[in-house]
């Protein structure tokens, strides 16, 4: 192997030799088990970056190496990497993620009992969605996918003690399962239809049209594309994630907000060439509803984190749309600066969280929920860096001028707005669905920055204990505040380029199955400026709605809450639309039933009646046949043969007398009863 080849598997090694180590480590380390990860991890980082700056070389590079993993026949799989502009920018995404949270974890998770442990499920993690980025075909992607469900299962429940983690994780890992099955299904049809698994073998078989019709291709498709629903939390998969936010907040942003749920984009970003317009068509619409129904919860919910949930799955939903539409650009631009605010936003609200159970615990409260916003505010004073790290973030989210998050989502919206003008009819929905998705984050997650940081203390004895938090703490966020500036994505590194480097890098698509890519592209072209106007007026809305109720008081929250709830549309937010109400009423409560009728027959009848009924024959007949043997064959027959046996040797044995004239005398008679035998015979 040569050295490009030790440095791409070295993305799967550094991180599975950090959870080897760590989860075999002594009790006597386990307080240093930082010392062990992030050292490995930040050689990944270093690794990560001197990829990106190769390819920001030369636009047309790749690296690809791929080997026989085994072979049945005619059958045969290959696994290998291919690595290109778009893979070396997701290799950084999730280092760079990766190791600011490792940084943050050593501070959040002091004291932890399982502190070595915490750090060796993020080895685990970090190394199963490398495998993700950089494989080169569908089956290897498939196990390192599974691979990351595992991983985020034993983070998501890592404090398996409290009832509440290990329901969220046993949720997530199962609702994942339900979209990977459509996955798996998906990738067997392509298989069989074309012949292999490799991502670009398959993108060249569907151009040359081999063996695969439009319908079929279209099924294979969504059936695949199920597998991102359900990672990437997309509607109707999408109730997994705001149950996981039991688990530790660093993992929040590593997972929910950078990496995992970004695993479904970036997959549907490969696969996109061989999407059919109609497969295209249903995903955007799947993109809109989640934008736009996740972003209506969040604009109720009080947890901190929920909140941030509800605005990571809506933030998902953008990215999808816009797969959808065709602005495969704008989605993974999107997917980047995403990654880089949301985890932000994420390490923001662990630091605040960090801050309010200290607080509570030197005041020995434990009623009090560290994580409700109601229990908060005026925390800017206290916690300044967090503070205006979380703000920066913030902006990003909304959209608003320049901060990275105005670049992206504009592009977005623009995508939606130029589908709607090629389309028509129903399609009006996807413009509605993103621009009114925006406003309603530029909305909430103002709300949460007043409630938290601004007005009075809810509590005087709460916030006099509160504290900033630790420097390896504030570190990543400061980093993370500074990613979420436009200028790091609009810096033209070529000259020849009008734009930004990333959105060069990323590079254009120009053939997909059925799609005209020059019209999307024009298309996209002519709505930017609409689509930028419009945009800036949506955020600006929602902020200063979002002023008007909770900065200056200026509307009445309680009063407007019960004028909305008349038409229960509070209700709906607040319950979150009744879907986990929904399943439980036609999913979980029939199959519960159906598994105690089944329990009862399979109980009462199979084992009570029917199996212990054949006890109770079988019982019976032994003890027939026991008597039966023991007192008929044992005692009368088989003791009755060695009765008689014993008999006859006794008499015969008179016959040795040991008197030679007897014998002479038997003898005789014997040769006389001979002879006269054979006289009858003849």
């Amino acid at each position: 192997m040569d050295f490009s080849t030790y440095q791409i598997l070295s993305f799967l090694i550094l991180p599975l030799v950090s959870f080897v180590i760590l989860i075999f480590v002594r009790s006597s380390v386990a307080i240093k088990s930082h010392f062990i990860a992030l050292p490995l991890i930040g050689l990944m980082l270093i690794n990560s970056i001197s990829i990106l700056f190769k390819s920001l070389q030369d636009h047309h590079f790749t690296l690809k190496q791929s080997f026989q993993w085994f072979s049945t026949g005619e059958f045969m799989i290959n696994l290998g990497y291919y690595v290109d502009n778009v893979t070396a920018i997701m290799l950084v995404v999730v280092s760079l993620i990766s190791f600011l949270v490792h940084l943050y974890s050593i501070e959040y998770m002091k004291g932890d009992l399982r502190y070595s442990r915490y750090f060796a499920f993020l080895g685990i993690f970090t190394f199963s969605m490398n495998g993700i980025v950089i494989s080169d075909n569908l089956i290897m992607m498939y196990i390192f996918w599974e691979l990351v469900g595992f991983s985020s299962y034993l983070l998501i429940g890592f404090w398996f003690e409290k009832h509440s983690a290990a329901y969220a994780s046993k949720k997530a890992f199962l609702i994942n399962r339900i979209g990977d099955i459509g996955m798996f299904i998906g990738i067997m049809i392509l298989f069989f239809s074309i012949g292999s698994f490799n991502i670009n073998d398959i993108i060249r078989g569907v151009e040359a049209g081999n063996n695969i019709n439009y319908s079929l291709l279209t099924i294979s498709g969504l059936l695949v594309f199920m597998g991102a629903v359900g990672k990437s939390a997309q509607f109707p998969l999408h109730t997994w994630l705001p149950d996981a936010m039991e688990g530790p907040t660093p993992v929040s942003a590593l997972i929910h907000a950078a990496t995992m749920v970004a695993a479904g984009v970036y997959m549907t970003f490969r696969i996109f060439p061989f999407l059919t317009p109609d497969a295209l068509l249903i995903i955007a619409f799947i993109g809109g509803i989640t934008a736009l129904g996740a972003a209506v919860i969040a604009i109720t919910q009080t947890d901190i984190k929920a909140v941030l949930a509800y605005s990571t799955i809506s933030q998902l939903g953008y990215m999808v749309m816009a797969l959808g539409v065709g602005a495969h650009q704008a989605a993974l631009f999107h997917l980047v600066t995403h990654a880089m605010f949301k985890a932000c936003l994420f390490l923001c609200s662990g630091s605040v969280i960090h801050a309010m159970h200290h607080s509570l615990h030197s005041l020995n409260d434990h009623h009090t929920d560290p994580q409700d916003m109601n229990n908060m505010g005026g925390l800017k004073v206290k916690m300044p860096l967090t503070y205006y790290t979380m703000l920066v973030s913030t902006l990003a989210i909304s959209g608003v001028p320049f901060f990275s998050g105005f670049l992206s989502k504009d592009a977005i919206l623009a995508g939606t707005l130029s589908y709607y003008h090629i389309h028509h009819g129903l399609t009006i929905f996807l413009p509605i669905a993103g621009f009114g998705a925006a406003m309603i984050t530029a909305f909430y997650m103002f709300r949460l920055i007043f409630k938290t940081f601004h007005g009075k203390p809810a509590s005087k004895n709460v916030f006099n204990h509160m504290k900033e938090s630790p420097l390896a703490m504030t570190i990543p966020l400061v980093i993370l505040s500074i990613l979420s500036l436009a200028f790091v994505f609009t810096i033209n590194i070529n000259p020849l380029h009008g734009h930004g480097w990333l959105t060069h890098h990323i590079g254009y698509i120009k053939h997909v199955a059925g799609l005209n890519m020059h019209e999307v592209q024009d298309g996209l072209h002519h709505a930017h400026n609409s689509a930028m106007f419009i945009s800036l007026l949506v955020a600006f809305f929602g902020i200063v709605i979002s002023s008007l109720f909770y900065l200056l008081n200026k509307v009445d929250v309680e009063r407007t809450t019960t004028f909305f709830n008349k038409f229960k549309l509070y209700d709906l937010s607040k319950n979150k639309f009744y879907i986990n109400e929904f399943y439980d009423f036609i999913l979980y409560k029939p199959f519960m039933r159906i598994s105690k009728i089944a329990s009862i027959i399979d109980w009462d009848y199979y084992d009570q009646k029917f199996i212990d009924a054949w006890g109770w024959i079988t019982l019976k007949i032994s003890n027939l046949s026991g008597k039966a043997d023991y007192s008929i064959l044992d005692q009368k027959i088989v003791d009755g043969v060695s009765h008689l046996t014993n008999y006859s040797s006794k008499k015969l044995r008179n016959i040795q007398s040991g008197i030679i004239q007897n014998y002479l005398l038997g003898g005789f008679m014997c040769l006389v009863l001979i002879i006269i035998v054979i006289q009858q015979f003849n």
